[in-house]
C-alpha cells in the first residue's frame, strides 16, 4: 500500500515549513488571523491540491486523447461553513481552456473523467463538500 510522508517545522508564530519530498513549502495564517501572511494557510493550500489534481489529469487525459490545447487554467472558490470547525461546504471549479470547438465535447469528458474516476483529491472534497464545476472555452 502506498503512503505519503510530510514533514511540517513550526518557528516564530504561525508561520511553518512543510518538507514533501524535495520540496519546500510555506504555510501561515493571515495578519487578522494572527499570523505573519508568509504564506498560504492550510485551508487554501488544499484548494491547490484540487485544482493540481483535477489539472494533472486534464492534462494527461487531453493528451492521451491527441487534443492540442493551451492556455489550460483552473479556478476553485469554496464556501466556507459557519460552525467551527470551519470547512468548506460548496466548492466550484471552472476550467478555462483553448482548444479547437470541434474538441470541446473531448474536453468535457475529460472533466467527467478526472471527477468520477481518477481525481483522488476530488473524491476526498466529496465526503465533505458539493462540487459544481464549468467549463469556460477561450
Amino acid at each position: 500500500m502506498e503512503s505519503h510522508f510530510v514533514s511540517t517545522f513550526f518557528g516564530a508564530g504561525m508561520a511553518a515549513s512543510s518538507t514533501i519530498g524535495e520540496h519546500k513549502v510555506q504555510i501561515d495564517s493571515t495578519l487578522e488571523n494572527g499570523g505573519t501572511n508568509t504564506g498560504p494557510g492550510p485551508k487554501r493550500l488544499m484548494l491547490t491540491a484540487l485544482a493540481g489534481c483535477t489539472g494533472i489529469d486534464i492534462v494527461s487525459i487531453l493528451n492521451k486523447m491527441k487534443v492540442e490545447f493551451s492556455e489550460l487554467s483552473i479556478d476553485t472558490e469554496a464556501t466556507l461553513s459557519d460552525d467551527h470547525p470551519k470547512i468548506y461546504n460548496h466548492v466550484k471549479i471552472i476550467y478555462k481552456i483553448k482548444l479547437a470547438e470541434a474538441d470541446q465535447s473531448k474536453m468535457e469528458k475529460a472533466v467527467t473523467l478526472s471527477a468520477d474516476k481518477y481525481c483522488g483529491v476530488m473524491a476526498m472534497f466529496r465526503s465533505f463538500a458539493t462540487i459544481e464545476s464549468s467549463i469556460v472555452y477561450l
